[in-house]
This record gives C-alpha cells, structure tokens and sequence, in this order.
C-alpha cells in the first residue's frame, strides 16, 4: 500500500508519522510532500530515510491508494484534484470540504459507514472540538434523542500549531526571566492567560471556530440538535477541554449514561469526583481515547445533563481520526470503491 501525508512538517502531518508507526498500519511505500520550503528535509520512518518532495501539480500521486492531507484549506482546495486524480482516497484535515455536500465528515465511533460514499474520492475529517464531543455524544444519543447542546471548549496551544505551541513555552521562560513575552500566533499573551477568540468573528457574534462545532455537529450525527459554543483558548499545551451541557427528550439517569459511556468505543470514563479524578489535559496529552468525567445531572433543566471531556487535540482531533478513517476502510474492503 502506497500511502502519502502532506504536510508532513507540520504538528498533524509529524503525528501521522507516529500514529501510523504506532498502529503498525500497512505501509509499503511511503511519500511526503510539503512546501518549498519543507522540500528537501529528511525524516525517518520505520527505519527508513524519506525526503520530503515539494507538492506540485505533477503525477507525483500515481499509485497511492491513501493520501493524508494537512496543510491548510487553500492547499487541499487547490491540489484536491492533483492528489486524487488517480485514484487515491484523500483524507483531509482542513475545513475546506467539511460542509459540503458530496464530501463526508466522518468520526468512526459515531458515523463510520459514510466514509463509503465518497463521490470526489475526499473525505473530511472534522473540527479537533467537534471530534472529542460527538464521540462522547454518541453513546447518549443512543439512548435519548440530544435537542440541544451547549458546550465551552477549553482549547489548547497546539490547535494552532506547532509554532504557537513554542510559542507559549517561550512565553513563561521569558516571563520568569523578567523579559517582555513574544506574542505573534495569538491576538494576545496567552501564557497566565485565556482568550475567548479562537478564529474569526462571524456577523451573528460567534466565531467560525464555535459555528464549525454547530454545523460539523449536526451533519456528523445526522441530526437537528441545536449547538451553541463558546470556544476559549488557554495555556495548556496539546489536549482540549469541554465543558457539555445537553438537553435529551427524555431524563437519562446517570447511571445509564455511564454505563453507556463505559462501554462505548473510543471513550475512558475517568469520573471518581470524590477521589480528585477527572479528566486534565495534562495527562490525556498523547492518549488515543476522549476522557469523560465530572458525569452528572443538570439541576436547571429536568432533562439536562452535563460532563466533562478531554481529548489531545493533534492525535484524536486530527491524525489519529483521519487514520482511524483508513483503516476502516481497509476493513470493509472499500478502500478502491467506484466514485
């Protein structure tokens, strides 16, 4: 199997390297593509050299079979048609497609099988927030039909990128030594600091980041739930955060809810309040599940209720997913279906 990742200098496009290694994914040949300014570095894979080939409109992607894209919407909108011209299934990472019609936004715990029908041969994988919350969504849904849903989203650095990650480590150093603090990836400091902006303001007040998880939401679970987020950027480093409220037509108790959480794929439930255990994205970093904990009952609303999640942000809400996508689609043998 030939599969290329593009993009691969980036902290998603680093993560497919290790994702893929780490689930010993059938690789037989491997192809990485970046920018100009990425091509010629070398990276090493399963023993393997590889040097990193500048992304051009070529027929550099005869005979791959899987193609990882990472490198921002205006680059998977331009080379959509190069990479998948021959064949190759892309798995993009950006929001270029994720709200179109005739692409599929796909989350294999909650709606694997529409992966199938790819008519472009190009499936979305969406929003890093959104990801966590329909896995931890899905199994309540099973079980009463979720009309509304109200989330804040703790987001870490590392949604920004891997820039902006080094960007807050070199912020405390250079607060604790007295120096004035580089501020270039965020609008403010974001070391000590939270910010209640993450992408562009839209006209009706929320901001494109909190209208993905409104729309991204409702298309991946096939529903009419009304979503509202209010999505905040702090200084954690590389796992996100959320706070979710949900409102379903009938009350769920909680002990259903957890059992249902307990047993639902791609879920830890971390929830011993009592003990000091929950979810932090301290320790979630580089973990493959979403953690749910702080499970309980909405006191203002008879069919409310409310958790906690956390997921890393670069390996769950982006790679992993995307990866995860593949080999689903090894597994039903429907990775060369006809478009």
């Amino acid at each position: 199997m030939k599969i290329a990742i593009v993009g691969v200098s980036g902290a998603v496009g680093q993560e497919f390297l290790r994702v893929l290694d780490e689930r010993n994914f059938p690789v037989d040949e491997l192809v990485l593509f970046g920018s100009a300014r990425s091509a010629g570095k070398v990276y090493e894979f399963r023993g393997k050299q590889i040097t990193v080939k500048e992304l051009k409109h070529n027929d550099d992607f005869k005979g791959v079979d899987i193609a990882f894209t990472s490198a921002g919407a205006g680059t998977s909108k331009e080379f959509a048609d190069t990479i998948t011209q021959y064949g190759a299934v892309m798995i993009d990472n950006s929001s270029a497609f994720r709200m179109d019609n005739d692409v599929p936004l796909v989350v294999p715990e909650v709606n694997a099988e529409d992966a199938k029908n790819r008519p472009r041969g190009i499936i979305a994988n969406p929003n890093c927030s959104t990801i966590q919350m329909v896995v931890a969504l899905k199994p309540l849904e099973d079980l009463s039909h979720i009309k509304r849903i109200h989330v804040s989203t703790y987001q870490s650095a590392s949604g920004a990128g891997a820039a902006a990650m080094d960007e807050l480590v070199n912020q405390h150093k250079q607060l604790a030594n007295g120096e004035e603090p580089t501020v270039d990836k965020f609008a403010y400091q974001l070391a000590f600091n939270l910010i209640p902006h993450i992408d562009v303001f839209t006209d009706n007040g929320y901001t494109k980041e909190e209208m993905k998880m409104h729309n991204e939401t409702r298309k991946i679970m096939h529903s009419d739930v009304d979503v509202s987020a209010l999505c905040v950027r702090v200084p954690a480093l590389r796992a996100h955060s959320e706070a979710v409220w949900i409102e379903t037509e009938r009350p769920l108790a909680v002990e259903e809810a957890r059992e249902a959480l307990e047993k639902a794929e791609g879920i830890i439930v971390q929830d011993q309040p009592l003990e000091k255990e929950y979810p932090m994205p301290l320790f979630v970093a580089s973990k493959d599940p979403v953690y749910v904990g702080r499970i309980r009952k909405d006191i203002s609303n008879p069919n409310g209720f409310s958790f906690w999640c956390v997921g890393d942000q670069i390996k769950k809400g982006a790679a992993l997913n995307a990866v995860q996508i593949a080999e689903y689609l090894i597994k039903e043998n429907n990775l060369y279906a006809p478009r």
